[in-house]
């Protein structure tokens, strides 16, 4: 049992990025050596990427020379997002990567629950309707069990105080996980690769914002996260803020606070500190029977020297042999695996495993180039080059100073090596969970890499393997030397032009595909998988000589029964040489994080409805990103996206309705100079439809012909259940009733929410026609507004179309058709508030 404790702990180690060398300067190397007297473990806790506090973590991590973890209780699929149309899984794997980066800077590590992001959640007992508590709480506690730490910081309270339903949760589930940690009866299934643990105490890291007389409060613990590291040249504050910087999707770009800051720190369970956060924790190597190990350390810090630093690598070597004898298998491991990243440091020892594509199928070659280079006097002799257990040295190595060693390894990948992508998104997920079947996979940040080498080199009798991942590298023009990961995929794949395709009411309609070949394939026939009384012509689409790299364009003319409104899922299948291929693959490319291959089911959800419009052509102004012009697209209306030049009278005349997209005004500075044109449009005749904005200094003035009032983004100016009750309080509003006739029936199965950032108060002008309220709140009549305006109509709305049409929602199709056809009704008049 210990042996395979041992095991799964070096492994848990590895996923987080410990065993392979990293480049640093002689000053971040001193405080790695620093670090090897420091033997304690905090982490951090919440529900969300952001959610952290970059600050405290910076500390924790540079300042304490601790091992912190931030454990986020979701990947925040259910946000918005300001850089890109990606939502849900899309965007739950751009934060992913976002809280990886923020946590390259300030030295964190990161883990996750299996907890889905379903949206904001007003109360904890919602969150808990939805989340599968359980498998929550379990994964809280597997997590604590690996990572050990001595002390758990949460950063919210478990109250409404906390201001979201996730956070509340989040702090509620952290003080049942803090006293099942430590329970062989609780989650004993966990046993069989962890050992039980127990915390000593859990804190919260209390705000001004709900406890304004913090510092008076007993047994607060008060640090000052604003001191200044001259070793990294930094503070922590300025490290937190270029941490927090990283969550750009979320427009969380941050300044610097330079100078004194505190955090509080206030007692929640286990024994209360009075000063320290650590009091009646040995954080030396007394805490492993070993003190006197504390003396060797200060002795390499003494003899360290920053313009030689191989000189330590004897002195660690030595180290190393004392630590082996340690009882503790957790500390002997982590121990040993810090003096061997320092051996590696110290000597500018460079290892690079490089892949010849960024793509591999499997049963083709993998090509690796591995580079190796000793930048010290210090021989060393390599024993083994393993990949995939396959050995790759057939001769004696030995690296010599400066002298660079080019390897051509490789291997012939299995035929049933598994493909790529996001673990968490393997399995089918429900509303509040996803599905990971594997133990060993719960709570990582991310995939392990798809293939790793792993070199064992002798340094004079004592032998230390390393851990490279392989990954694909080249040189971009303007950026230089470049990496992504190495990713193995199918070796056909297949995309649908629309994921969202409506049909009119049983009407015919062209299907479209993209066939993706990853490898060179002879031919290949592709068929859809359609549901019963659907039908598409051909039956099948036969293609030869698909060469690798290439793309092809099928499409179907796919007919679905009439009268037989609703949402079905269509699938397509490429069969090749007896085999069907059913992913699609899906990249998310930004510079700030690394390049993302997803590789989901190749499907799309078809959509019979009953639906009229009024226009054909629609200008659309893109905001942060959204899916909303597909959509109007798939209502055979022609969409004009337009940008800041294409903004003129004339150009305007020619529409039907402008559409401004989600935080348009956020994110187009230039949008508020093209007020006057904007309106002047609608008063001749035109439509101009603006969709949410978050309210930080936004200004009704800047968009909009009357009056609007926004009080924020907080939980009085949204309804978060996507099933909240709605009223048309005015069924003779055109809006809802031409050229579609609309009812409560068209709010059925609207996903996450139904809408955010609605006006607090609005001018009599505009007209509201819908009120929806949240469980045992008040009604909100401001979710959708309309204002006559000249000749022409203005509309704002917080209604979530931005996640509604991409789902394929109908009743959503048919109120937005509603709504860009204003104009386009004569007898159109809208009532006054």
């Amino acid at each position: 049992m210990k042996k395979t404790i041992l095991l799964f702990s070096l492994l848990f180690w590895s996923a987080i990025g410990i065993s392979q060398p990293v480049q640093k300067p002689s000053s971040a190397i001193l405080r790695d050596i620093e670090k090897l007297n420091v033997l304690g473990n905090v982490l951090y806790l919440a529900a969300h990427p952001d959610d952290e506090n970059t600050r405290l973590i910076a500390y924790f991590s540079n300042e304490m020379l601790l091992n912190t973890g931030y454990l986020a209780a979701t990947r925040g699929d259910g946000g918005q997002n300001l850089i890109g149309p990606e939502l849900r899984e899309g965007l739950g794997v751009i934060r992913t990567q976002e809280l990886l980066a923020a946590r390259r800077i300030d030295g964190g590590q990161q883990f996750f629950t299996r907890a889905n992001d379903f949206g904001y959640s007003k109360t904890s007992d919602e969150t808990l309707k939805i989340w599968d508590k359980d498998q929550v709480l379990s994964d809280m506690v597997w997590v604590i069990r690996n990572f050990r730490p001595d002390a758990i910081v949460t950063r919210f309270p478990p109250d409404a105080r906390a201001g979201h339903g996730h956070h509340a949760t989040s702090a509620i589930l952290a003080e049942e996980a803090f006293k099942l940690a430590g329970d062989k009866n609780a989650y004993p299934e966990q046993l069989k690769y962890v050992s039980v643990w127990q915390p000593t105490r859990l804190m919260l890291n209390s705000g001004r914002w709900w406890d304004t007389d913090i510092e008076n409060q007993p047994n607060t613990v008060k640090i000052d996260v604003g001191t200044y590291n001259p070793a990294l040249g930094t503070s922590y504050t300025e490290m937190a803020a270029e941490s927090r910087s990283q969550h750009k999707s979320q427009g969380f770009g941050a300044t610097p606070f330079r100078g004194e800051q505190y955090e509080y720190l206030k007692p929640v369970l286990g024994s209360a500190p009075k000063e320290n956060l650590f009091e009646g924790v040995d954080l030396t190597w007394g805490r492993v029977g070993h003190p006197e190990l504390t003396e060797e350390v200060d002795k390499i810090i003494a003899n360290y020297d920053p313009l030689n630093p191989q000189t330590s690598v004897k002195s660690l070597i030595a180290l190393r042999e004392k630590v082996k004898g340690i009882a503790d298998d957790f500390w002997r491991t982590k121990k040993l695996s810090e003096i061997d990243m320092l051996i590696a440091e110290c000597m500018g020892l460079f290892m690079d495993a490089t892949s010849s594509n960024p793509l591999v199928v499997p049963g083709d070659s993998l090509h690796v180039n591995f580079e190796l280079v000793n930048r010290s006097n210090i021989p060393v002799q390599v024993t083994s080059i393993m990949l995939a257990n396959q050995e790759q040295l057939s001769k004696e190595l030995i690296l010599k100073n400066n002298q660079k060693e080019d390897l051509a390894i490789g291997l012939k990948v299995p035929l049933d090596k598994n493909y790529s992508g996001p673990y968490w998104l393997e399995e089918k997920p429900t509303l509040g969970m996803y599905s990971v079947s594997n133990q060993l996979q719960r709570g990582k940040a991310e995939n392990d890499p798809v293939y790793s080498v792993n070199v064992l080199l002798d340094f004079g009798g004592d032998k230390i393997e390393y851990t490279i991942p392989v990954e694909y590298k080249w040189t971009d023009r303007v950026k230089g030397e470049s990496y992504r990961p190495l990713n193995v995929v199918p070796a056909l794949v297949s995309t649908f032009e629309d994921p969202v395709v409506i049909f009119d009411n049983g009407a015919s309609k062209t299907v479209g595909l993209q066939v993706s070949a990853n490898r060179n394939m002879s031919e290949a026939t592709i068929s859809l998988k359609l549901p019963p009384k659907w039908k598409s012509q051909p039956e099948q689409i036969k293609l030869s000589d698909l060469k690798e790299g290439s793309m092809h364009s099928v499409q179907f003319t796919v007919t679905p029964p009439q009268n037989d409104h609703g949402e079905v899922e269509i699938g397509a299948i490429v069969a090749s040489n007896g085999k069907e291929y059913t992913r699609s693959m899906q990249t998310i490319a930004y510079d700030h994080i690394p390049y993302q291959v997803l590789l989901p089911k190749a499907e799309a959800k078809a959509v019979n409805l009953d639906v009229a419009i009024g226009v054909k052509t629609v200008g659309y102004i893109m905001g942060a990103g959204d899916e909303v012009p597909r959509a109007l697209e798939q209502m055979g209306v022609k969409v004009w996206m337009m940008n800041e030049a294409d903004i003129t009278p004339e150009n305007l005349a020619t529409l039907d309705a402008v559409v401004l997209g989600v935080r348009a005004l956020n994110t187009n500075d230039w949008l508020k100079d093209k007020r006057d044109a904007l309106l002047g449009y609608v008063q001749k005749g035109g439509t101009l439809v603006a969709q949410y904005n978050t309210t930080r200094g936004l200004d009704w003035k800047d968009f909009a012909p009357y009056p609007l009032t926004f009080s924020g983004g907080s939980a009085a100016s949204r309804v978060a259940e996507e099933d909240a009750n709605v009223t048309i309080t005015q069924k003779q509003a055109t809006v809802l009733s031409y050229p579609n006739a609309i009812t409560a029936h068209d709010f059925d199965g609207w996903v996450q929410e139904r809408g955010l950032y609605f006006p607090s108060d609005w001018d009599a002008h505009y007209q509201a026609p819908l009120s929806m309220h949240d469980t045992g709140e008040k009604a909100h009549e401001s979710s959708l507004l309309v204002t006559e305006y000249g000749k022409g109509y203005y509309i704002y709305t917080g209604l979530s179309f931005f996640r509604e049409l991409p789902a394929g929602v109908p009743g959503a199709y048919r109120l937005f058709a509603n709504i860009i056809s204003l104009s386009s009704n004569p007898t159109t008049h809208v009532e006054k508030r």
